[in-house]
């Protein structure tokens, strides 16, 4: 089945262009690669409406939205018009200013979710089914989930609200609500159960299918804080047929949500009889009784990295600066932050019982350690590497129709300013090596530190050679020996400095700041160097088919990549806003990576990426 696919909210209007204009830009001839192809336009056709608020597929591609605050227009695959209308016509309590709503695809269509706040009088929510453009039901009975006296596009939050929680696995949405939390069926709105025992929004959960139960924890909604008296940090078990709390257990922390994805910085995993939450380290449960069995926790030293509100311009955050927990049948490896020394270094935890069965060495100036790795009896950690930054940046578009009132920005004329969201890979200065763990003692067994200027992210064949670029070379390793077995000066690729390795059957692509050039595992010879491309700052490996993004200077081109031998397919430079925050302003592209839609107005461009 596929998989449900959440869409985000954009935040930006969109402007108008002639209708025989293709206003995705597709760049043909001049693109840059080692050989200029280019995408062809499969179709162009027009939402009844300007897509100012929501312009996306549904993965497939089978439905195209675009919405604004009053109405929605979808389309087909073959760019024809499906429905569409003003919301105060399509729902039977008259939702109409929506200022905030969002998309959940299903396999056949999915539900336009809408949210009226209104000022005076009571708060309105409707369910559109995204197929007919029917309401599915409607209510005004939810209160207070958006909070009063603030603006919804102003970035506090994306997609799914704080106090709503769809939950894919039963089709239902959770709410929270000042005393309680009910979940209630995504079709028809039905009221399923309701619980008092369980307080604030959804940060996490997992859903257990052969018992039918949740696992679930909780936050405190940063903007409705104060609507939640009594408020406790709480992991419980839930009977999902009845809402029976089968046990809560307190912990101690707080969960964050990510700058612009808003994803709560928490995970949980389940395993066999014990329930495992990584929030700032480890803490692990008994699953038949909530019972605290053992934790191994640690600070959190990127918490208000790069300044924490919105000023200068810009606001940035840094993320993926620890691995993720690495499991075994009967271990777990965790990357711990020192305390005052803000030194790093690998534990090894026996699973069943967190005993420390070993602790590596400290490494200091190093700012991150996002990878480790399990080959036969040696860990391999990656230390120093690239970090993501989410960032909101203040820039000047054009304004259209009400732009400056839609968007809480400023500004006048025909421009207005706004936070526009960013999301790319950076290096900060450090003290970059592999490190070659014993897995048995905790003792090095090797180490390199060639690596001046960045390394990359690891490529293992065979649990036999590791391979890994720096900024300037390519670099094959034994893994048993620690035997360098090849040292490639990549910048004669011309490529620009490495950024990325991709492992591609018998060679190592490595992703660089202004191209690719690829290596042979067996020898490190080189099999191609592209052309250069101006900048890069994303890749995305999408079905059977790669991309590389361009962002700089308020741009966003989208190039597909031959990996075999680094020609470039084609590149679509976007004119519009909307599309997915994923893939950047006015771009989407589905689930195969096989298509690509362009939104910019009522325009909207399906591109095919293969010829």
């Amino acid at each position: 089945m596929k998989t449900t696919k959440i869409a985000l909210l954009s935040l930006c209007m969109v402007g108008t262009l002639s209708a025989s204009a293709q206003f995705g830009g597709l760049l043909g001839k001049k693109s840059a690669g080692k050989k200029s192809g280019s995408f062809s336009t499969v179709w162009e056709s027009e939402f009844d409406n300007k897509a100012s608020r929501l312009a996306l597929c549904d993965g497939d591609g089978q439905y195209i939205i675009g919405t604004d605050d009053n109405s929605a227009s979808v389309i087909d695959a073959d760019g024809k018009a499906i429905w569409s209308g003003d919301y105060k016509k399509l729902t039977t309590n008259k939702t109409n200013n929506s200022e905030y709503q969002y998309t959940i695809w299903k396999e056949k269509g999915g539900y336009l979710f809408l949210f009226d706040a209104r000022k005076l009088g009571t708060d309105r929510v409707a369910v559109l089914d995204l197929a007919t453009g029917k309401e599915l039901w409607n209510s005004e009975l939810y209160q207070d989930l958006i909070p009063k006296g603030t603006k919804a596009e102003e970035g506090t939050d994306q997609g799914e609200l704080e106090t709503v929680k769809y939950i894919d696995e039963l089709d239902s949405f959770l709410i929270s609500q000042r005393n309680s939390i009910i979940l209630v069926k995504a079709n028809t709105g039905e009221k399923i159960w309701e619980t008092n025992r369980f307080k604030g929004g959804v940060g996490k959960y997992v859903y257990d299918a052969k018992r039918n139960e949740i696992i679930m924890v909780n936050f405190k909604p940063t903007a409705l804080g104060a609507l939640f008296s009594g408020f406790k940090n709480q992991l419980v078990r839930i009977n999902a047929a009845n809402g029976d709390i089968l046990w809560d257990a307190t912990f101690v922390g707080t969960i964050e949500k990510e700058l612009v994805t808003r994803r709560a910085i928490i995970d949980l995993w389940i395993k066999g009889d014990k329930i495992f939450m990584y929030l700032d380290g480890m803490n692990v449960y008994d699953y038949n009784t909530g019972q605290k069995i053992w934790n191994a926790n640690y600070e959190n030293d990127m918490q208000g990295a790069n300044g924490g509100l919105f000023s200068g311009g810009k606001r940035s955050k840094i993320y993926r600066t620890l691995a993720d927990p690495l499991f075994t049948d009967d271990a777990v490896y965790l990357v711990m932050l020192g305390g005052r020394d803000r030194t790093k270094y690998v534990e090894k935890h026996d699973l069943a019982s967190g005993k420390l069965l070993w602790a590596s060495e400290k490494i200091t100036g190093a700012f991150c350690m996002p990878n480790i790795y399990k080959s036969n009896d040696k860990i391999l950690i990656q230390v120093g590497g690239k970090v993501q930054v989410q960032e909101y940046r203040l820039e000047e578009v054009s304004s259209g129709f009400g732009a400056a009132a839609a968007l809480g920005g400023f500004g006048g004329g025909g421009t207005v300013k706004q936070w526009v969201p960013y999301i790319y890979w950076d290096y900060k200065n450090q003290k970059n090596s592999v490190l070659c763990i014993d897995d048995k003692t905790g003792q090095v067994a090797w180490r390199s530190e060639r690596f001046d200027k960045r390394i990359t992210d690891f490529i293992l064949e065979e649990n036999k050679t590791l391979f890994v670029g720096d900024g300037d070379e390519f670099y094959g390793y034994d893994i048993a020996s620690g035997k360098q077995l090849f040292d490639v000066k990549h910048n004669d690729a011309k490529v620009g400095k490495a950024t990325d390795v991709i492992d591609f059957g018998d060679k190592v692509v490595v992703l660089s700041e202004k191209g690719l050039a690829a290596y042979f595992k067996k020898d490190g010879a080189r099999a191609y160097a592209s052309d250069k491309i101006k900048g890069v700052d994303y890749f995305y490996h999408i079905g059977n088919n790669y991309f590389l993004r361009d962002q700089r200077n308020s741009k966003n081109i989208i190039y597909g990549i031959d990996m075999t031998n680094g020609e470039t397919k084609g590149s679509v430079q976007s004119k519009g806003k909307g599309g997915s925050p994923k893939y950047g302003s006015g771009i989407d592209i589905t689930a195969d990576g096989e298509y690509i839609f362009a939104f910019k107005g009522r325009k909207v461009e399906k591109i095919k990426v293969n010829n």
